[in-house]
């Protein structure tokens, strides 16, 4: 694959993707990149196979290794971006963490572990880069919630009520925002076939009974979801805001 095949949507603008070491968020840097976009790419974990692959297919890419929980790290990420480019126009926060556990079970810190890294890190990074976008008068950040939160699936009550804060954060923060040129919208996913291989046997397991369930009889890929998310920072999707956009095969249709 070579980026100068296709379209360059986005051509000229700087995306920050978190969470892209690994799965879901390579296939977002992957997919931006061939819209045009330079990437600051934050993660916990070394991000080098991401940046490589990026690099290899023609993009620009910078990495940062980031613990987002810290109000500091989420700063020196947004502030790596203005240096190296000198603006900030999208960002893609794609940090999350999975544990099942019966709610009977669910330690007090187990709970709000999963709060702290996926609401707290949003609410950090999207701190981080809104006045950079404000200035700017544009800004595209996509936020992901779990089409659990439409399901009630059991043994998740800290997962699912840490997603659907994400929905309601993404849907207040939109009415703030909007009049800056700044939309926000959250992805709604399901497990994607690379979330099984990576998390073993139980998610192989559970992705052989989601199929049948879906109305898009096929695993879905990691791809799938990041060409939503490339819609999502383009200008053209400057009218849509505040909403959440389910991408699971139709397992939850709502």
């Amino acid at each position: 694959m070579q980026i100068a095949k296709f379209e360059r949507g986005l051509k000229d603008r700087v995306a920050i993707v978190t969470g892209a070491a690994v799965g879901n968020g390579h296939a977002f840097c992957e997919r931006l990149a061939e819209e045009g976009a330079k990437l600051i790419i934050a993660d916990v974990r070394d991000s080098a196979a991401t940046v490589q692959h990026v690099r290899d297919a023609g993009g620009e890419v910078t990495s940062v290794v980031a613990d987002l929980t810290k109000p500091e790290d989420a700063d020196v990420v947004a502030a790596t971006a203005m240096e190296k480019y000198g603006r900030i126009d999208i960002l893609v926060h794609n940090v999350g963490v999975y544990h099942e556990e019966p709610f009977e079970l669910l330690s007090f810190a187990e709970w709000k572990r999963t709060f702290e890294i996926t609401l707290d890190t949003l609410f950090l990074t999207i701190r981080a880069v809104l006045p950079y976008m404000k200035k700017a008068g544009f800004g595209r950040i996509i936020t992901f919630s779990s089409d659990t939160v439409w399901l009630g699936t059991p043994y998740l009550c800290h997962y699912v009520s840490a997603k659907m804060a994400v929905i309601g954060l993404t849907r207040s923060l939109a009415s703030e925002i909007g009049k800056y040129g700044i939309t926000i919208n959250t992805v709604s996913v399901g497990l994607t076939a690379t979330q099984s291989a990576a998390e073993g046997s139980v998610s192989t397991t559970m992705l052989k009974h989601i199929i049948p369930a879906q109305a898009v009889h096929r695993a879905d890929e990691p791809e799938d979801i990041a060409n939503v998310v490339a819609f999502l920072a383009l200008p053209a999707s400057g009218i849509i805001t505040g909403q959440t956009i389910n991408v699971d095969g139709g397992v939850a249709r709502h």
